[in-house]
């Protein structure tokens, strides 16, 4: 291969999709797919999100009316991590009763489309199973005590508290009652999109936790729903099934996506081919300017749209309903698609000064956090042993890395100092030095470093952007100059590739009107 046939070749394959087209009348395909595959998958996203809220309601909703119906005097909020707390013994015993004959009755209770799940024909019991230690005695006043630590299970399915003998509860060995059941129900509000309702299945328990042995049974009631087809099923009216047509939409978003991957792949494997050609050139130190990222980053969001359309066309045929996963593979295609776009307008002067800062900036950004990572996992370690029983900010380990990164952006600090429980006055005295110091170290200096060195790399992009960008070999080739002949020195340069010189140095000379050698 000549050297004019391999200048050309490679000017030819770091142009911009415009100057391609006006080099070659090369129509740029993969610009056209990506404008269509931001629209499509935005479409698509938000078509998902739609009907996710319902789902998401519908759940949230009859979680509350569950526990309306069988939590003896809830309130409508929970208590911190469970939902309500009994103190008596008599509570417990009241408590249990409640939850039995609500079941009994709930035909006659509930104002929503629930109904017992049935088996052969024959509706379900609830099922109450009883944790309890083997054996046990304790004498708090003379602390003594005699616990066998291996737990014992009794379970028993019933529509009555009829069975006397399970429910003498001898609290000093309980550790826990859980009661179980499932009901059916119907999400008739996917109607009003012309969509099929669900049916489902929640599979409830109810647990009265008593492991803490200090007085408080807390219960807790929770849910699973899983989702399905419901077997028989007639609609009348204006509500029409629409799940085909979401069905082919999807498919097209996965025709598009595969174009798309395909295109890229086209490219990367032409880039390789160039490498390979010129891999003993005289600018083979240029050689990471043949494998372009984005086109990594387009491939990689076009598997993950692919993977997030098949299972959302799979919820859609009720074949599978979960919809978290579903919603991080759409969710994450999305952001890298929109991510993507920065590519074209990074052949834009007044449009890639963010790109060339985060670029210049990212190695020394991220040396500087590595050093102050391991100052904040120390303050991050010391607050949860240390401020843990003392404040609920600092309960966990992640509750404390969050709270710390809220207080290093300025937020909540006054309530962060005045929560704090002043039951131990050496552990509040400790509180205010910790939190003291953790403010000025990070705000005063580590975040004001962090800032200075992305100024820093600003400042020096902006000057390349006044004076031009050191060239490498590969764009003085591209140029038609030789080995240390200066840019300026080229009549003509300066004026025509004036917006060049702020595009990424292995783009820059490309996105210039084509020049003549």
């Amino acid at each position: 291969m000549t050297e004019e046939i391999l200048r050309d070749d490679l000017r030819f394959y770091f142009m911009s999709p415009c100057e391609k087209y006006r080099t070659r009348r090369q129509l740029p395909w993969k610009l056209a797919v990506q404008i269509l595959k931001i629209f499509m998958i935005t479409l698509q996203l938000i078509l998902f999100g739609l009907n996710n809220q319902l789902v998401v309601s519908y759940k949230e909703e009859n979680l509350m009316a569950f526990k309306s119906l069988f939590l003896k005097g809830y309130s409508g909020v929970d208590e911190d991590d469970y939902s309500i707390a009994v103190y008596t013994k008599q509570s417990v015993y009241d408590s249990l009763h409640y939850v039995i004959d609500q079941y009994s009755q709930l035909g006659n209770l509930s104002v929503g489309p629930v109904s017992y799940a049935e088996e052969n024909e024959k509706f379900l019991p609830l099922i109450i199973c009883k944790k309890s230690y083997k054996k046990g005695s304790t004498e708090p006043s003379k602390e003594v005590y005699d616990i066998d630590a291996e737990l014992e299970t009794e379970s028993t399915k019933t529509w009555r508290m009829n069975n006397a003998s399970f429910f003498e509860l001898d609290f000093y060995r309980l550790v826990d009652i859980e009661i179980t059941f499932t009901l059916k129900g119907i999400n008739l509000q996917t109607v009003r999109s012309h969509e099929l309702p669900d049916c489902y299945s929640f599979f409830v328990k109810i647990l009265f936790d008593n492991s803490c042995h200090s007085g408080k049974v807390k219960l807790t009631l929770d849910f699973e729903a899983v989702s399905s087809v419901c077997k028989n099923w007639k609609i009348s009216g204006t509500a029409q099934k629409s799940t085909h047509y979401l069905l082919i939409f999807d498919g097209f978003v996965i025709v598009v996506c595969l174009s798309s991957a395909v295109l890229c792949t086209r490219s990367i494997i032409l880039a390789v081919r160039l490498l390979q050609v010129n891999q003993h050139s005289r600018f083979s130190n240029d050689q990471r300017e043949f494998l372009n990222g984005w086109y990594i980053l387009v491939i990689i969001s076009d598997v993950l749209a692919i993977i997030g359309s098949i299972l959302k066309m799979e919820i859609q045929a009720k074949s599978m309903t979960n919809y978290d996963v579903c919603s991080i593979f759409l969710g994450t295609s999305t952001l890298m698609v929109w991510v993507g776009v920065i590519r074209y307008l990074a052949y834009f002067e007044k449009y890639n000064v963010l790109i060339l800062t985060m670029r210049a900036a990212l190695p020394k950004v991220l040396r500087f956090c590595c050093c102050a990572g391991m100052i904040y996992l120390g303050y991050t370690f010391c607050g949860w042993i240390v401020l843990g029983p003392y404040h609920e900010k600092f309960e966990g380990l992640s509750r404390v890395a969050e709270c710390l990164f809220s207080l290093v952006n300025g937020d909540d600090m006054f309530p962060t100092f005045a929560e704090f429980e002043q039951k131990n006055t050496m552990v509040w005295l400790f509180s205010r030095a910790y939190l003291y110091s953790f403010i000025s170290l990070f705000i005063y200096m580590v975040l004001s470093l962090f800032i200075a060195l992305i100024t820093d790399a600003y400042e020096t992009i902006k000057g390349y952007q006044m004076t031009g960008f050191p060239m490498t070999e590969l764009q003085r080739f591209l140029m038609g100059q030789k080995e240390g002949f200066s840019l300026q020195g080229q009549e003509g340069v300066g004026t025509e590739c004036g917006e060049a010189e702020t595009i990424h140095p292995s783009v820059m000379l490309c996105c210039c009107k084509r020049y003549s050698i």
